[in-house]
């Protein structure tokens, strides 16, 4: 429950929704014309808040140093466009069409807010009290406050003196992380042929014939004169052994970069403009609003 006097607070900071997520920044805040209460919240949306919509207030409350709304954020996203006029007024079509989005009966709200009481929050007339009837919605609206003008309701009423406040809006550009992708680490095995030359040695067979010679007639006689014999010699060779073994290569991990690029942001500001009307010549105007006709 949120009190005009608490409108500073809210207004350029976050707002979050039931489930606890961050919804946007409080942009304005609309109060009724005749009972000075706070009514609905724009929030702005989007990666650069381009986008601005309505929540109702009647049951959000101010913790800390942000505001909470009793709705997901999915929903207030996808809440009704709204155009405000140049009065920053919401007119009875308009705020019909936000109170049956958000299920809030349009006839029970126009009944809240006539009903007799002390002004304040106890009694729940709070956020239905910008109805104000629904002949009467279009001529007193709901006033916006922005932080810029706290006081008066942009209806160009003066607060006490004979000036006109001129205001303006200022984009400011805003700057949201967001995830864009998952880079993971898979580690798998795959089997490749390899080849490796290694040299063998393998033993063949070679006949050698000697003369008989006085060196060794003694040997070639030591045996029978005539008779049957074998000799056997035993053959070798070398043959490979392949045997694997797992040995770490190497280390490999994921860091990140961060990479500033710059981007342009386009967005529209709206200004208000004062003029001077009136059948008398030779009126003097400021510098600056001239520069700016």
């Amino acid at each position: 429950m949120i009190a005009q006097e608490q409108i500073p607070t809210v207004l350029d900071h976050p707002v979050y929704d039931q489930e606890g997520r961050k919804i946007g920044d409080a942009k304005h805040v609309f109060v009724d014309d005749v009972t000075g209460r706070p009514e609905w919240v724009t929030v702005k949306t989007g990666m650069f808040g381009t986008n601005e919509s309505f929540v109702p207030i009647k049951d959000a409350s101010l913790v800390d140093d942000h505001l909470e709304v009793p709705y997901p954020k999915d929903r207030i996203k996808g809440a009704p466009h709204v155009d405000i006029d140049g009065g920053g007024h919401l007119d009875a079509s308009e705020e019909q069409r936000l109170y049956e989005y958000y299920g809030i009966a349009w006839d029970e709200a126009w009944q809240r807010a006539n009903q007799p009481g002390d002004g304040g929050w106890a009694h729940g007339t709070a956020g239905t009290a910008g109805a104000a009837g629904a002949a009467g919605l279009t001529d007193r609206g709901r006033g916006d406050l922005g932080a810029e003008d706290m006081g008066t309701a942009r209806t160009g009423r003066s607060v006490g003196d004979d000036a006109m406040t001129r205001s303006e809006e200022q984009m400011h550009v805003g700057i949201e992380r967001v995830e864009t992708g998952h880079v993971r680490l898979r580690k798998y095995i795959v089997t490749e042929d390899v080849q490796q030359t290694v040299p063998v040695r393998h033993e063949e067979v070679r006949v050698e014939r000697e003369p008989i010679t006085e060196a060794n007639r003694e040997q070639a006689l030591s045996g029978p004169e005539i008779a049957e014999a074998e000799h056997e010699v035993i053959l070798h060779e070398e043959r490979p052994v392949v045997e694997t073994k797992a040995v770490p290569v190497e280390r490999v991990r994921l860091r990140t970069d961060e990479v500033t690029d710059e981007e342009t942001v386009s967005g529209r500001i709206r200004k208000e403009r004062i003029e001077v009307e009136g059948d008398e010549t030779g009126i003097a105007r400021d510098r600056d609003e001239r520069d700016a006709m």
